[in-house]
């Protein structure tokens, strides 16, 4: 019986390849947390040598193209109509307050000027450095930096590839060198956060890709991915900088923020989701239509309604909202993803103050929408359909003073018990996106 309890408690201190440690955030970490619930909406970029060929970021697994012919990109990349300032320009327009970008996808081509491979944008007929242009212009401009990084890689020989269950058919047949590999990540890493001024977070990425299924939540990871010494080195080298990693699991020891791939926390469409929601600062990724890289094909554009109604869910469920965009091959944001953070960016002028700043959770969500919260002020979103004039506030503990329209400021009648808060809107002309009520509360 003892050496069984022995065995138990050793592999529980191996899941997910982290070794016991004990994580105690800084203080520049603790108000980094913060900072990044306050700030609720961001744009996520999925750009890189798998652009060119125009159909999707898997496009190197999904046709099993070999290592040799793929990295015939890096002759072809020439991305001259890239302008920093205009991406940063369309984040900021549309009301987001930082932008995650990818530096090292899972085709593994780096977008800066790396030391550790020729496989970067540096090699590249256009040959400059993506992250120096595009911290120099974030930090100009007062957006937040955060970047994504790879776990996995499809190109490199070092990479586990026979126990990982993507890139199978790029035509790798030598043995991989796993302590070679966590160095080589850990160099990288190293770069981005010494060269590139303060960094607010790494995202990372493709640790499912050493499991049998994405949606066993008690599978282990089959390789050891040194976490703890990632995180740690994170962490030393920028103490305010947040680490998230995508392994679609409760969060592990060394993390700041849990994110949830195209589903808000608590929802499970996708397959793979379904974690617990932690109390760590939460975050939502989704796309503009289906694809996260650019894909000439992809038509199926979700609406400015749609998008509005994914912030605002977000944010009741205490969450942020990471909108994707995927630039095209000469480094354009497509006209349609402009034009469609343009007109987010209206609502957000208006109506932003209910999102920026507020914590959600304080009232369940509701089928009539969601409630946000900042100091003295509740926000009731009512972004479906009513089934009678009146929305109703189950158990809400503060005493309701006033309630009024946040577009026009006409007054509201309202009734509160210990049981329930309603609020009448008869005759009230319902806002075809989202009708923001605001309560004053004591």
């Amino acid at each position: 019986m003892k050496l069984r309890l022995i065995i138990l408690l050793f592999a529980m201190s191996c899941s997910f390849g982290l070794k016991a440690q004990q994580y105690s955030p800084t203080a520049e970490n603790l108000a980094s947390r913060k900072d990044f619930q306050d700030m609720k909406f961001g744009m996520f970029i999925h750009w890189g040598a798998f652009s060119v060929l125009s159909d999707g970021e898997w496009v190197m697994n999904n046709k099993n193209i070999k290592v040799e012919d793929y990295k015939r990109l890096k002759g072809i990349f020439n991305p001259t109509a890239f302008d920093a300032k205009k991406w940063v320009d369309a984040a900021k327009g549309a009301g987001m307050k930082y932008i995650t970008l990818i530096t090292r996808h899972h085709d593994g081509f780096s977008n800066w000027d790396t030391k550790q491979s020729d496989w970067k944008i540096t090699e590249t007929p256009y040959g400059k450095d993506i992250v120096a242009a595009m911290a120099k212009e974030c930090h100009k401009q007062g957006i937040k930096l955060f970047l994504y990084y790879s776990l996995l890689d499809w190109s490199r020989t070092d990479y586990h590839y026979a126990t990982g269950k993507t890139g199978k058919g790029t035509g790798r047949t030598e043995k991989g060198d796993w302590n070679n590999y966590i160095a080589f990540m850990k160099a990288q890493l190293t770069e981005l956060l010494t060269n590139y001024g303060e960094i607010s977070g790494i995202w990372f990425d493709g640790h499912w890709d050493q499991l049998d299924n994405d949606k066993d939540k008690t599978l282990k990871s089959k390789v050891d991915w040194h976490y703890d010494e990632i995180y740690s080195l994170i962490h030393k080298l920028q103490p305010q900088c947040m680490v998230g990693n995508n392994h679609h699991l409760s969060p592990i020891a060394g993390e700041d923020f849990q994110m949830f791939e195209k589903d808000l926390p608590g929802v499970n469409t996708t397959g793979f989701g379904g974690a617990s929601i932690s109390q760590l600062p939460l975050e939502t990724c989704e796309t503009m239509n289906n694809s996260w890289g650019f894909s000439i094909t992809d038509r199926k554009y979700k609406t400015v309604k749609q998008l509005i109604h994914y912030l605002v869910n977000d944010a009741g469920r205490n969450a942020n909202f990471l909108l994707n965009v995927g630039p095209m091959p000469n480094g354009i944001i497509q006209p349609e993803n402009i034009d469609t953070l343009a007109k987010i960016g209206e609502w957000t002028k208006v109506y932003g103050a209910s999102i920026y700043g507020t914590r959600g959770n304080l009232i369940d969500v509701q089928e009539w929408g969601v409630v946000t919260a900042k100091d003295k002020t509740l926000y009731a979103h009512v972004i479906n359909k009513l089934k009678q004039p009146s929305i109703t506030l189950p158990k809400l503990k503060q005493k309701v003073v006033s309630a009024t329209l946040m577009n026009g400021g006409a007054k509201l009648k309202f009734k509160q018990t210990a049981d329930q808060t309603i609020i009448y809107l008869d005759g009230v002309a319902m806002d075809d996106i989202d009708t923001i009520i605001e309560l004053k509360i004591k």
